[in-house]
């Protein structure tokens, strides 16, 4: 683990970088009248953060509960729900099916972002050692 930690360590500042902009632009655009010039140019930098995040946290071993291959946790799941459902997101806006897209960006920030953010502040996880102490 000695090895593994710059890097681990790099990748959670980059994870950090990367979500925390997304929650507030995320929260934002939930809030906000939908289909603006606004909301389109805020989504795409949401979308683009989100996706960053993701992958960002594929990299990062799981360091608390069971893992496979020593690697991915549980929480990577939210990585794949992200990943699968910005596509799914983007393409029905751009197919105007505004009830399919709502719902997956819907799902993108209550379960990658809020959901889990909520088990990274877990006793335990490096963010919750680095607020808490």
């Amino acid at each position: 683990m000695e090895t593994l930690y710059p890097t681990y360590l790099h990748l959670a500042y980059a994870h950090l970088a990367t979500v925390v902009p997304a929650f507030l632009i995320g929260g934002y655009l939930l809030l906000r009248a939908k289909g603006t010039p606004s909301h389109r140019g805020l989504g795409r930098i949401y979308v683009a953060l989100m996706l960053s995040t993701a992958i960002i946290a594929l990299f990062m071993p799981a360091q608390v509960g069971p893992s496979l291959g020593g690697h991915f946790g549980l929480i990577h799941i939210f990585s794949a729900v992200v990943l699968v459902c910005i596509p799914l997101a983007i393409r029905a806006a751009r197919r105007h099916q505004l009830i399919a897209h709502r719902a997956h960006m819907l799902g993108v920030y209550v379960g990658g972002v809020l959901i889990a953010g909520a088990f990274a502040l877990m006793p335990g996880r490096l963010l919750h050692g680095w607020l808490f102490g």
